[in-house]
């Protein structure tokens, strides 16, 4: 009996671990949780509003420059009022760049905040695979945990059966040994499981917080997901080809731009020249006005912006085949990823007929070693093989869940 009350505190110690109070914690608490003011997100949202505003700036003129001067001032001698063409300036230079390099530049910054926003709409649907993930491993093990801890009453009354059997003679000394050794041996599976757990509820705490030590809800029933080809069909919406197309359109931009710089850059210029003094006749000079317009000579087309331009066509087809091979790999995941959930429902099935013949299988061979007429080893073998069954039940179960979760990112829709 000693080995029985130390296998039963066993399990009370291994059910305390994860035994903290609060209302259980479903799944889908767990994924608001998870999302309530992760700064992964937010830090690509208030990017996306950054590359906007400067999206804005980008599109306008830049700023006219204004000029303060005096020219043609005389070094040898006389003054400002004795030379005629000494004079005070007053001037505004405004650079004119092509329309098309502010509309390339523009079009380059929104292009980031879509590529961004993108990124952002991405990190959330990681971040619930994520908090899923670690929610259905703690479920997993604290399921597979109060199993075996239950399964420990079972295995201690075989400890009690063999006991009295061999008092009384009717069986062998062996047999007591053995189902001791299996009460040890489920012992350790025991504390094994609580300690899986309290590590998938780690991870669980990266997302949500101390509620990651609260009790587990039942999982709810998920209903089946799209079609492989409603899920294909919605893959041009994930964020991950989303923000490929965005970087696309970035490469677009600096072609554009690396196209504008081709084209010629005017620059205005309008000043003001007061002159003091008179004239010979006594009139008062006459104040000037000047306008010169400039243009810039792309001389150099050869060596600087045919290279340019090169550059940015050869990142253009790079990030063009960058898209169409996430499109592959993501095609091939969704395909991979519905076949498996798809065969692990098969499995599912299969387990439940299995299971009810495990268990008849177990309560026909306890009730023959009761009335010897069958050996100790029958028992433990099919007693054993009924808990396997089950604790494969629940692995398949929640890799079913996995698997699902793993399409509702693919997919994008929700489980």
């Amino acid at each position: 009996m000693e080995m029985v009350r130390k296998a039963l505190t066993a399990a009370g110690a291994a059910a305390a671990i994860a035994a903290v109070g609060g209302e259980p914690l479903s799944l889908a608490e767990a994924e608001r949780k998870a999302q309530e003011g992760e700064p992964g997100g937010l830090a690509l949202l208030e990017q996306a509003a950054a590359f906007e505003e400067a999206a804005t700036a980008a599109a306008q003129l830049p700023d006219p420059q204004l000029r303060l001067g005096a020219a043609n001032l005389p070094l040898e001698g006389g003054g400002f009022r004795t030379e005629g063409m000494s004079q005070a300036q007053l001037g505004v230079r405004q650079a004119l760049p092509p329309r098309s390099a502010r509309h390339a530049a523009r079009n380059g910054q929104l292009a980031r905040a879509e590529e961004r926003r993108a990124q952002a709409e991405e990190r959330r649907r990681q971040v619930l695979l994520s908090a899923r993930s670690a929610w259905l491993d703690a479920s997993r093990e604290a399921q597979s945990r109060v199993l075996l801890a239950d399964s420990q009453a079972l295995f201690a009354n075989l400890v009690d059966v063999t006991r009295s059997l061999y008092a009384v003679g009717g069986k062998k000394q062996q047999d007591v040994l053995r189902a001791e050794l299996e009460l040890g041996h489920l012992q350790t599976r025991l504390i094994a499981a609580a300690e899986r757990e309290n590590a998938a509820r780690a991870s669980l705490e990266r997302w949500i917080g101390a509620d990651a030590a609260r009790p587990l809800a039942e999982p709810r029933a998920w209903p089946e997901p799209p079609s492989l080809n409603a899920l294909s069909a919605n893959l041009a919406e994930h964020p991950a080809l989303l923000a490929a197309a965005a970087r696309i359109a970035i490469a677009d931009a600096e072609v554009a731009a690396a196209q504008a710089r081709f084209r010629p850059q005017w620059t205005l210029d309008a000043a003001y020249g007061y002159r003091d003094g008179a004239l010979p006749g006594g009139e008062p000079r006459s104040d000037f006005f000047s306008v010169v317009a400039s243009v810039s000579a792309p001389l150099f087309a050869k060596k600087r912006q045919q290279p340019a331009l090169r550059a940015a066509e050869a990142r253009r087809r790079g990030a063009t085949a960058n898209e169409r091979e996430l499109r592959a790999r993501l095609l091939g995941d969704l395909a991979r990823e519905r076949g498996r959930w798809r065969d692990l429902g098969r499995r599912l099935r299969h387990l439940d007929e299995v299971l009810a013949q495990a268990s008849a299988n177990a309560e026909a061979s306890l009730a023959a070693y009761r009335s010897q007429t069958a050996d100790f080893a029958d028992v433990m073998h099919s007693t054993i093989n009924h808990l396997e069954v089950r604790l494969d039940r629940i692995r398949v179960a929640v890799d079913q869940r996995r698997s699902h979760a793993e399409l509702a990112y693919l997919g994008g829709f929700a489980p």
